[in-house]
């Protein structure tokens, strides 16, 4: 049987004002905390839409300038602090998305720690600096990512539970335990990359240890990055396992992300030469094919790669529709 990959491509990004996002050129006369609000439900609603379909930098891009814009307008200074704070953590997100849509957007993280800093949020300057250490770490360059990621750390291990000070985190933030997690998890990845399985090892007991994250994405999100670190240190059966339960978590939610750990899932039985390892494969594909996300687009590499080694017509026919699919900009 020949598999073949559905011909309709991923739906088109929405608009701005399918979104009920502000197009407006007019600037508030003077900011309160409902204008803060409406930062942070723009962010969140811009991430789950990521989160589904992949891409959207122009979104994300047209959102953050359009509330960069509200710090010229007279506020409070405790205002003006939680703007700066939402707008750090929209700018991450930004950073993410042009990323996610094959453009570089090492400028918004660069902003968003500027922005952070500034509001003397702590917790936004980790998130920025886990977030490009991550795209760094999946672009191939797991040295520069650990720095990012040792960046964050630093940022942790500087709070203080007895106050709060510019730019720390207090310990009684319930953001602290997950931040902290993935943090430990992705060093660990750029270890396994590097080839230092010690200290790979050590980080991703570290990260095993941590709180176990109650939000459903972290969880998921925590097993994919197991996934790639124990298949990066050769433990093939241990990632399988981790890759699995990935998918069951992230469920029929987060499109992008469940297609990236049926991605690993695949790859993982192909290599072990696995009797379903083509169909996993194929589900994959068909999956993948029907996101904005460019990087996961090229992750099809390695699984084409793996199908060519495989014998068998139906194999060697999605090796090439994988090749299509990743070298199609959707």
């Amino acid at each position: 049987m020949t598999h073949s990959i559905p011909p309709t491509p991923p739906p088109p990004p929405p608009q701005l004002t399918e979104l009920a996002l502000p197009t407006e050129k007019s600037l508030p006369s003077r900011l309160g905390m409902a204008h803060v609000h409406t930062v942070e439900a723009v962010t969140d609603r811009l991430r789950s839409l990521a989160r589904q379909l992949g891409g959207q930098a122009e979104l994300f891009g047209a959102a953050a300038q359009h509330y960069t814009r509200w710090l010229s307008v007279p506020a409070t200074d405790v205002v003006t602090a939680r703007l700066r704070a939402a707008l750090a953590e929209l700018h991450t997100e930004t950073g993410w998305a042009y990323y996610d849509s094959g453009v570089d957007g090492a400028g918004y993280f660069t902003r968003a720690l500027d922005l952070a800093d500034h509001a003397g949020d702590g917790h936004g300057i980790v998130n920025a600096a886990w977030h490009a250490g991550a795209t760094l770490l999946h672009s191939g360059h797991p040295n520069d990512a650990l720095k990012a990621f040792q960046l964050g750390q630093f940022q942790l291990r500087g709070y203080d539970s007895s106050k709060s000070t510019p730019a720390t985190i207090r310990g009684d933030d319930p953001r602290v335990p997950a931040i902290a997690a993935r943090l430990e998890v992705s060093s660990a990845a750029a270890y396994a990359r590097m080839g230092h399985r010690e200290k790979a090892g050590r980080a991703f007991s570290a990260a095993r240890e941590q709180q176990q994250p109650g939000d459903v994405y972290e969880r998921a999100d925590k097993d994919l990055n197991a996934a790639r670190i124990q298949a990066d240190l050769g433990r093939l059966e241990v990632a399988e396992r981790f890759a699995a339960a990935a998918v069951r978590t992230f469920g029929s939610g987060h499109r992008r992300d469940r297609a990236m750990a049926n991605l690993v899932l695949a790859e993982l039985h192909v290599h072990a030469g696995e009797p379903c390892g083509v169909e996993l494969a194929h589900h994959a594909v068909r999956e993948v094919s029907q996101l904005h996300s460019v990087p996961t687009r090229q992750r099809l590499e390695p699984l084409a790669a793996l199908l060519d080694a495989r014998s068998g017509a139906d194999a060697r026919h999605l090796a090439r529709q994988a090749r299509q699919v990743a070298a199609t900009r959707a």
